[in-house]
């Protein structure tokens, strides 16, 4: 800094090493559960060969027959949903709670035998999954990782006032200096990695932010609208069909997460479908009923069938789908087999299509491998930034000191950034409030007048 003339740099810099501070143990933890779950498909039949494939028979049993089978050997268990096989020579799955352990079982549809169980929650994906949405303890996970996104924004708003040209060529700004040695040499590799990573890091951020429990129900609930008539004559639950989610498991898509979960008719169970003593379930249409229904309505492979919870409970059949043109929600009447509702990708409006198609490229899922080994480049950029941007805090940093940047106590206010802090804190709630938080213990604790030291830009 020279003379009198203010520079916002080292304002900048405070910020984004708070930020980077708080954010960068959590995108080191989402890129890597990230690459894990990005190549689901391959590590499904690279590890669990013996219960994914079968050999080819010429005759399928039907979905009830492979129901009985289930029941048969785990006669306590509760049987929560069945997968149909995705393609000839796939096993079928269902999904049981058995004491209050959640199994995978997985069942051979040519011969009829079982061919192994998975605990569902303990499974390399669902455990990646888990920490990818809560870090696997529940609501304040999933806080904690939708305020992580938020900051990350401010991370990368600053990043890039840090990193814009001023008057340098393109060594170290475009390029690393790969001959540099030390500070200099993290520096490069942090500033450069993360500009070219900062719109793919931003896209990232977004697209992941839509599926947190407080602003992403929030933002779904303000634009995922569906028309009115298509629930007129529904009779509907307390419930929204995104209670058939789990943080191991994703049922229904985004778009179908706010829509209501209707209820089917317990008196139809004793209309002359079957006695007091036989009761409601054996009032049931048969589970290879609604597979028909879904193949009728031409649902595409893939796709899960939860079965009905209590008497009031529906059948639900849904498909989150790689291609979200594709996705599918149905639900059934568990008594008469009437469809109640049918929601698809034509009934999405243009927000809800825009975000389902931003999560599909986000998960690596709409264009095959190329989209897979994109968004692995992308993670790997992301990577690269994180940790060259803790090697060089930690080299740099002062002996027995946390290293803050020391703040400038004359800098007049600076409107373009108080303007971005406040469309962030308004936009990202969690975010502002922090943002508060980290500026009154700033302003109480933090902020001393320092001598310029070894941690100064220029």
């Amino acid at each position: 800094m020279k003379g009198s003339t203010p520079s916002f740099y080292n304002l900048a810099w405070r910020w984004h090493f708070y930020a980077g501070l708080f954010v960068i143990p959590f995108l080191i933890l989402l890129s890597l559960t990230g690459i894990v779950y990005l190549f689901k498909p391959q590590l499904d039949a690279l590890m669990y060969p013996e219960l994914l494939q079968v050999p080819v028979a010429e005759q399928r049993l039907d979905a009830d027959r492979q129901l009985a089978l289930v029941r048969q050997a785990y006669p306590q268990a509760t049987v929560r949903q069945y997968l149909p096989p995705p393609a000839q020579g796939r096993s079928a799955q269902f999904v049981v709670d058995q004491g209050g352990l959640e199994l995978n079982l997985f069942v051979d549809p040519y011969r009829g035998t079982l061919l192994g169980s998975q605990d569902a929650r303990g499974t390399l994906q669902a455990i990646a999954r888990r920490l990818h949405g809560e870090l696997m303890i529940g609501t304040v996970g999933d806080r904690l990782i939708e305020l992580a996104a938020g900051w990350g924004i401010v991370l990368l708003v600053s990043g890039l006032y840090l990193w814009w040209p001023r008057g340098s060529g393109g060594a170290g700004v475009l390029w690393p200096r790969l001959r540099s040695r030390g500070r200099l040499f993290w520096r490069d590799l942090h500033a450069v990695s993360g500009f070219w990573g900062s719109l793919a890091l931003l896209f990232m951020l977004l697209t992941g932010m839509t599926w947190t429990g407080f602003w992403g129900a929030q933002f779904a609930g303000a634009w995922n609208h569906f028309p009115a008539a298509m629930w007129d004559a529904v009779p509907k639950s307390d419930l929204q069909a995104g209670s058939l989610n789990s943080a191991s498991r994703q049922t229904v898509a985004w778009a179908a997460e706010v829509t209501p979960l209707p209820v089917s008719d317990p008196h139809a169970a004793h209309n002359g479908q079957a006695t007091a003593a036989q009761g409601a379930d054996a009032a049931r249409i048969g589970l290879q009923r609604v597979v028909d229904t879904a193949v009728e309505r031409g649902v595409q492979p893939g796709y899960s069938i939860s079965l009905p919870k209590g008497e009031s409970g529906v059948y639900s059949v849904a498909l989150f789908a790689d291609d979200p043109r594709d996705d599918a929600t149905l639900h059934l009447d568990q008594y008469s087999g009437a469809l109640l509702a049918d929601v698809r990708w034509r009934d999405y409006g243009p927000v809800a299509r825009t975000v389902e198609t931003g999560v599909m490229l986000h998960e690596g899922k709409l264009f095959g491998l190329a989209n897979q080994l994109l968004m692995l480049g992308v993670c790997l950029l992301i990577l690269l930034s994180a940790i060259s941007g803790l090697l060089m805090w930690w080299v740099r940093r002062p002996q027995g000191r946390f290293g803050v940047p020391p703040l400038r106590h004359d800098l007049p206010r600076w409107k373009t950034a108080t303007l971005i802090m406040a469309v962030l804190g308004v936009a990202f709630p969690l975010v502002g409030a922090s943002l508060l938080l980290i500026w009154a213990l700033d302003r109480l604790l933090l902020s001393r007048p320092a001598a310029p030291s070894c941690l100064q830009q220029g």
